[in-house]
């Protein structure tokens, strides 16, 4: 059967608008379509792919693993899931680990743990999730209503109830919100879908002390930061602030679909037998790539060629930008980065994220306004300098219109 985009819009519910381009075959971060166009992938899946495509480490887990066993229910428990656990734990301040099949399952099960540890601890009064504009934590319906961006929860009727929004890095907005009745806030370290925003040193801060004043929990979504992605394993561990749930996925398996949700121990607890579950959650397969991928970005050599890589692409924006002047500022931590268009431009990202397609360069958008760049932690520095040469071409073919 031949297979062309024709065919998206015959099988496929509409809800996705992909590109003309169908990638067949991947290796590091170059990527080839049907046909044989190469491409260099500053993408990486919406900051998915850690280690490229098809990265030794993670094809011979998976060929391992597939020899094994590929599944089990959680009436039982697999070797892989708990490798991958203990790895989690040993790495970050979580002493219990929850695995999902996404980061939104993550976040759904960190919303119903904060919300069942209010209960429990504190009374039924003590429901109010804050959240913030702009910020995303996934397509549930409680994930989607908690993230700050309306047009993606409105039109299905009745939403979660008890779930305020504020503005990120406004802390006075922020603490006039919060109160004794607040049982958790749910927040990424940097936002990534609302447009590379990092959070200032008091905001963060700040929003820390609020929760423990008024004894709510402290929710991280890392689901984009996580693994490598701003070059420490976890963006908290950058900050100097720690949370007391996190989620992480997207990265956490390199391309193979998993989840996770970390907490405490005395936080853990209320999430007893039965009161919450996944048919695929610790997955064999899933948790066998996870823990390869895990163990080949926690180390200081690809953490600290991360930096360097973000170094690489900043100059390699700088001197774009110098020429052509079509950024305000570049944002962004790490290799989660996004080129904010200046005024002349403004509104016009996917123009240049169609530009860099023609030119053999995957990039993404953040918004109307901001070129998204996450690409893999480990891309080679040639591939880094080829790809900035292509987008320098597809700024030129914009702003030459």
């Amino acid at each position: 059967m031949q297979v062309t985009r024709e065919l998206f819009n015959d099988v496929m519910v509409p809800n996705y608008n992909p590109s003309e381009v169908i990638p067949v075959r991947g290796e590091g971060s170059r990527v080839w379509d049907q046909n044989g166009k190469e491409f260099i992938d500053f993408a990486g899946g919406i900051a998915v792919n850690c280690l490229g495509h098809c990265h030794p480490a993670l094809v011979n887990a998976l060929k391992e693993q597939g020899e094994k066993i590929w599944h089990l229910s959680n009436v039982m428990t697999n070797e892989p899931a708990l490798r991958l656990a203990k790895k989690l734990t040993d790495a970050t301040f979580a002493d219990k680990v929850y695995f999902a099949n996404s980061g939104a399952e993550a976040n759904e099960a960190a919303l119903k743990l904060a919300r069942r540890w209010a209960l429990d601890v504190h009374g039924e009064q003590k429901n109010q999730i804050i959240a913030f504009n702009k910020g995303f934590h996934g397509r549930t319906f409680f994930t989607v209503t908690v993230g700050g961006q309306a047009a993606y929860s409105d039109g299905f009727g009745p939403k979660p109830a008890a779930i305020d929004h504020c503005d990120y890095n406004d802390l006075a907005a922020f603490e006039a919100l919060i109160s004794d009745n607040t049982c958790a806030v749910m927040m990424e370290p940097l936002q990534g879908e609302g447009g590379i925003i990092s959070p200032t040193n008091e905001f963060i801060k700040g929003v820390r002390a609020l929760c423990d004043k008024h004894n709510a929990l402290l929710i991280f979504d890392e689901v984009q930061t996580g693994v490598g992605r701003t070059g420490d394993l976890y963006a908290y561990q950058g900050l100097d602030v720690t949370p007391d749930i996190l989620t992480t996925a997207k990265a956490l398996g390199g391309g193979f679909p998993i989840g996770a949700m970390i907490t405490t121990a005395s936080i853990a607890e209320h999430l007893k037998v039965g009161t919450h579950g996944s048919t695929y959650g610790g997955n064999p397969l899933a948790c066998a790539v996870a823990e390869a991928a895990f163990d080949t970005v926690n180390s200081e050599e690809v953490l600290a060629g991360v930096k360097q890589r973000e170094q690489l692409l900043r100059d390699g924006f700088a001197a774009i930008n110098e020429k052509y002047d079509v950024f305000s500022e570049v944002r962004g931590k790490g290799l989660l980065l996004g080129a904010v268009l200046n005024s002349k431009f403004e509104g016009r990202a996917r123009d240049f994220l169609v530009a860099s397609t023609k030119h053999g360069l995957m990039s993404l958008v953040a918004g109307t306004n901001v070129v998204r760049f996450t690409p893999s932690l480990v891309i080679p520095l040639e591939d880094i300098k080829e790809g900035l040469a292509r987008f320098e071409k597809a700024v030129a073919d914009v702003v030459n219109g």
